[in-house]
């Protein structure tokens, strides 16, 4: 619970400057909103929206033997502006596929709820995973500037003017955000309109696609450098009973006697673990025994609270030639490249609902628009926005106070 404390005595410390020091700071509140705008970087985003194709406008003859035709190549063409053409139909399949998903989520909303708040360092009781918080904060970063310059440099490339770019908090939420041009923008062809509203989440997409691709060739140069000894301890469940034995970083050598070299060794050991048994667990730094609890997430299965992966050791081959500490990188990278793909995509692919203000809600609205009248459209698109921002506040409202409760009362 420390780290959650700090969160809140972080969070509390910025309102408190904020609301203090508002007009000095020139920070904007709006109720539960905390926005710093600035007209800096505009020229930065300026620049890089103008970079275009170098294909040059030229004529040449070509000749086909019974007669001669004039053929003119060009002009330029930008490439955000082509990026984004093809990330309009992907955007429309992964808008009505998380739809799908959302739906069938609701069967298990109040048993284990598919969206939660992501908390970087805090591993909650009954959240399907953790998020480490170095990796996650810069992941979190990428998110945030990539999906933001996206919306940025189409809005200029389509002609559009930015008033602002900026850092916000809602609550407890932080966020970046780029101000377009309202009257710009309603001036706008529909096209250019649907460009500017894909563009935050078509870059997320490519983003976490070149973050997958790096991923799976830092894992080939780690299986060609690294072989596993063991299984190491990755994080360990907040309020837990092996929080309080065991800690992160420790290699599970043996459980109840049982060799534990990989994870199929590491399941077999634990497969019949019963509520109630005490366990005991040889690791690298020392023999420790905990006793087992029910699953916050399957009442009939025992429950420790631990979190690992294999852990990995240099080969003796390569540890001659580049030493124990170099080849350590292409596992952190692989890490980093990892959280970068997974919250690229799973940001960039909810925001992608639709469901207003999120851009798929934007970009509905537009397709919707091209077809029926403004009369229909509206009722059509509140009732979207209306369905989709229930079911992930109920999921992030209550799979998050779940896992707080959890970890106040284990």
């Amino acid at each position: 619970m420390d780290v959650l404390w700090f969160y809140a005595i972080f969070f509390v410390l910025v309102w408190t400057l904020a609301l203090l020091f508002r007009d000095k700071l020139k920070i904007d509140v709006h109720g539960p909103l905390l926005m710093r705008k600035t007209k800096r970087m505009r020229c930065f985003i300026d620049s890089i929206a103008q970079k275009k194709f170098n294909i040059k406008q030229r004529n040449f003859t070509l000749n086909l033997g019974i007669k001669k035709f004039n053929v003119e190549i060009g002009p330029t063409v930008s490439p955000w502006r082509v990026i984004t053409n093809a990330g309009i139909p992907v955007s429309f399949f992964v808008m009505f596929y998380m739809l799908a998903v959302l739906i069938w989520s609701l069967k298990d909303i109040f048993v284990t709820p598919q969206v939660a708040l992501i908390i970087p360092g805090v591993d909650l009781p009954g959240a399907p995973m953790s998020f480490p918080l170095v990796y996650t904060i810069i992941a979190l970063i990428t998110v945030m500037v990539v999906h933001e310059f996206g919306h940025g440099i189409l809005a200029r490339v389509e002609g559009v003017r930015i008033k602002s770019i900026g850092v916000l908090l809602l609550a407890i939420l932080p966020g970046a955000f780029v101000e377009p041009d309202e009257e710009d923008i309603k001036k706008s062809k529909r096209s250019s309109k649907m460009r500017i509203y894909a563009a935050g989440s078509v870059f997320n997409l490519l983003l976490a696609v070149i973050a997958l691709l790096a991923f799976f060739g830092c894992g080939a140069v780690i299986n060609d450098t690294f072989e596993t000894d063991g299984i190491q301890i990755t994080s360990l469940v907040m309020s837990s009973p092996a929080s309080e034995v065991l800690k992160p970083g420790m290699v599970i050598e043996s459980i109840n006697g049982h060799p534990t070299n990989n994870m199929t060794e590491y399941y077999k050991a634990i497969q019949n673990i019963k509520i109630g048994d005490t366990v005991v667990i040889q690791t690298d730094q020392g023999t420790y025994s905990i006793k087992t609890i029910k699953n916050p997430d399957n009442s009939s299965r025992a429950y420790m609270g631990v979190r690992s992966m294999p852990n990995p050791v240099v080969k003796e081959d390569v540890a001659d030639i580049f030493g124990n500490q170099l080849p350590w990188v292409w596992v952190y990278l692989k890490e980093i490249f990892g959280w970068i793909f997974m919250l690229n995509f799973a940001i960039g692919a909810i925001n992608l609902l639709p469901a207003k203000p999120l851009d798929g809600g934007l970009m509905f609205e537009e397709l919707l628009s091209s077809k029926l009248s403004e009369e229909k459209v509206k009722p059509i698109i509140r009732s979207f926005s209306w369905f989709v921002i229930l079911i992930l506040a109920v999921s992030i409202i209550y799979g998050t106070g779940r896992s707080v409760f959890l970890a106040l009362t284990i």
